[in-house]
């Protein structure tokens, strides 16, 4: 077998390889990227409830938090409570924020909710696993410079077509490099 041949069957195993791995990160990449318009990988959910109204402004006590949950038919203790202000509570249970406000005696529910399709590709984007899965991206941008080389000895013989090819990779270089110099 030819090295030719021999490059042409690396490039395209690897390639073929590659495509889920490059599908996980190319979509949780974006997502990521544009973490400041919306969370990837939670969503909330509110439920809104109602209790007795109180008139009441001022440090809510713990017997007066007690009280107004198993109002609400929780039964569990907050880990932690804040005031924001005289009038409103925000309870921490289990992951959830309980806001009750207490002249109006209403109540909002807040769950943080893992999104099922990205926080899966987000989790391992980001290589929260580590150990073993340090290994797969490791072996898997290993990967991505060997299809980058046997691509670019793959460059066709007409020299227009080359020309472009080396156009389009010296562009891909550069890219980064500028953002680098600009930004860095």
């Amino acid at each position: 077998m030819s090295w030719r041949k021999l490059n042409h069957a690396l490039h395209r195993d690897i390639g073929y390889a590659c495509i889920g791995l490059t599908m996980i990160y190319a979509l949780s990449g974006i997502a990521v990227n544009h973490v400041r318009d919306w969370n990837p990988n939670y969503k909330v959910e509110k439920v809104r409830a109602q209790i007795m109204p109180r008139k009441f402004s001022g440090i809510a006590t713990a017997a007066m938090i007690r009280g107004m949950l198993q109002e609400l038919g929780e039964e569990k203790v907050p880990e932690s409570t804040f005031q924001p202000d005289s009038e409103t509570l925000w309870a921490f249970i289990d992951g959830r924020r309980i806001s009750i406000h207490f002249p109006t005696g209403n109540v909002e529910h807040e769950r943080f909710v893992r999104r099922p399709f990205w926080y899966p590709l987000n989790f391992l984007h980001l290589n929260h696993p580590k150990q073993a899965w340090t290994w797969v991206a490791d072996l898997y941008a290993f990967a991505l410079v060997v299809l980058s080389l046997t691509g670019l000895l793959m460059l066709p013989r007409s020299s227009r077509l080359r020309k472009r090819a080396l156009l389009l990779t010296g562009f891909g270089l550069a890219v980064p490099l500028v953002f680098i110099l600009l930004l860095y």
